[in-house]
């Protein structure tokens, strides 16, 4: 039997469910899994209102539904929920090593952009801030995995950190991938370097400049795109 928040955001879903933009989201993001045609503003209210209904006091009751709404889930919003129920606030306790590798599942498993940089953003980082040695040692790993997933995720991770970006540790996940011809990385790389440039946009212009050879247009555009 579903646990009760699983059945409880399956239904709030389906109720505001719009066919029209369900097609046309599937549409976008080139979705096997059909959408329920739910937007954002509108599962976020759901969630606020279903989540603190249900508590998750212990790491394995938390782990056990996340993985639950995500492994089961038949509609793209249902991994949304899944990720969204990671961060949620009454869950912050769970944000330790822990829950890494719920996290790498959803990235592996998830394997588009949509899923994968929500969680390489806002869990990954924040797990980077909190064990700043053990996540250096994996995202140095997943810098040259066979998974472009991770590979991304590695490179992205620190978009949200700001001052606390560890600027070695995103050159280091950068530079074995500067010759990737895929997209989602040659994307990732800009995008990162680009929002290290809000805070040091000379280092960022010297970088470019170091790899003028090696950078995909891609990459030298998004990295100066606001220079």
């Amino acid at each position: 039997m579903p646990h009760p928040l699983v059945l409880e955001v399956r239904r709030a879903l389906k109720a505001a469910g719009d066919p029209a933009r369900a097609k046309g989201a599937r549409a976008y993001m080139k979705s096997a899994m059909p959408f329920y045609g739910v937007p954002a503003p509108a599962q976020r209210a759901i969630y606020r209102e279903v989540f603190p209904r249900h508590p998750l006091p212990t790491f394995a009751a938390w782990k056990r539904v996340v993985l639950e709404l995500w492994r089961g889930a038949k509609f793209r919003e249902e991994r949304y929920a899944a990720i969204e129920l990671t961060g949620h606030r009454l869950h912050r306790a769970h944000q330790t090593l822990e829950a890494f590798p719920i996290y790498e599942e959803m990235i592996a498993d998830g394997a588009w952009w949509d899923l994968v940089d929500a969680v390489a953003i806002h869990r990954m980082g924040p797990l980077l801030d909190r064990y700043p040695a053990a996540m250096t040692k994996k995202m140095r790993a997943w810098r040259t995995s066979k998974d472009m997933w991770k590979r991304r995720t590695s490179i992205i991770c620190q978009v949200a950190r700001k001052q606390r970006t560890d600027l070695s540790l995103l050159y280091a996940c950068i530079e074995p991938n500067m010759a990737d011809r895929e997209f989602f990385i040659r994307k990732a790389i800009g995008w990162a370097l680009r929002a290290y440039a809000y805070l040091d946009g000379a280092e960022v212009k010297r970088f470019v400049r170091a790899h003028e050879g090696e950078l995909s247009p891609l990459s030298k555009r998004e990295a100066l795109k606001n220079l």
